[in-house]
């Protein structure tokens, strides 16, 4: 069924290492309770922005960055921002200082620091590990939040800079095919050729962006299931962005 094949994909790019972000799901999870990095990264749809809201409620980390520049994701996380708050300023800001704003206007927090420069998940991270660097924040653990899309992307990007670092994957969303009660969701046609466009840059061939490939990120393996999920999508005429 498509609808097996959609949550098939969902679910194996949208990870989350732990149930939810508390202190108690951490220390069952890897033995702390508090992480030292929490990172939400502006790709994400804005439910991203609830999300840390709720885990700088929860105290789960010591520093909280929001990463985002302009990229191919900005104009549609402006758009929504604009039409669900229309008093937050969206034009012509960057991903970062767009997600800033709402968790001021709606929670009255803040992230730590804002990394507004980059533009794709390459130097997503390396920008983001320039930053802990030049600000000495201690880093040996950390909890990375990107759209559902991307979260395993963004995982095997960190690996590749630095395979050292405990990461802890938190998703911004886990989404069936019936996602219409989650903030900002992405349409479905464009939701599953979202996730079929990730499945390919992972893939470590020649033409992915693995070792094999053009060397963006670290090795993925992908389940027999997920390959024949994408088969099933593609007979159906969906097709990768």
């Amino acid at each position: 069924m498509i609808s097996d094949a959609i949550n098939t994909l969902s679910a194996f790019l949208g990870r989350r290492d732990i149930p939810k972000l508390t202190k108690e799901a951490l220390r069952s999870a890897y033995g702390f309770s508090q992480a030292d990095v929490m990172v939400l990264f502006g790709g994400s749809i804005i439910a991203g922005g609830d999300v840390l809201a709720q885990a700088i409620k929860n105290n789960i980390a010591k520093t909280y960055v929001i990463v985002g520049g302009v990229g191919h994701t900005t104009q549609a996380l402006r758009d929504t921002v604009q039409k669900l708050y229309p008093d937050i300023p969206t034009e012509g800001k960057p991903e970062a200082e767009i997600f800033q704003a709402y968790l001021q206007y709606r929670y009255s927090l803040k992230a730590d620091y804002l990394e507004t420069k980059s533009t794709h998940c390459g130097n997503n991270i390396t920008n983001l590990l320039k930053l802990l660097e030049s600000n000495a924040v201690p880093c040996e653990n950390i909890i990375l939040c990107q759209d559902a899309t991307m979260q395993l992307r963004m995982c095997a990007t960190l690996r590749k800079y630095r395979p050292d670092f405990r990461i802890i994957n938190f998703a911004s969303y886990r989404a069936q095919i019936t996602p219409d009660s989650i903030p900002g969701m992405w349409p479905i046609d464009r939701f599953v050729s979202l996730l079929l466009g990730e499945i390919k840059r992972l893939a470590d061939t020649p033409e992915g962006y693995g070792p094999n490939g053009k060397n963006f990120l670290a090795h993925v393996d992908i389940p027999k299931k997920v390959e024949e999920a994408c088969e099933d999508l593609l007979a159906h005429g969906f097709r990768p962005r």
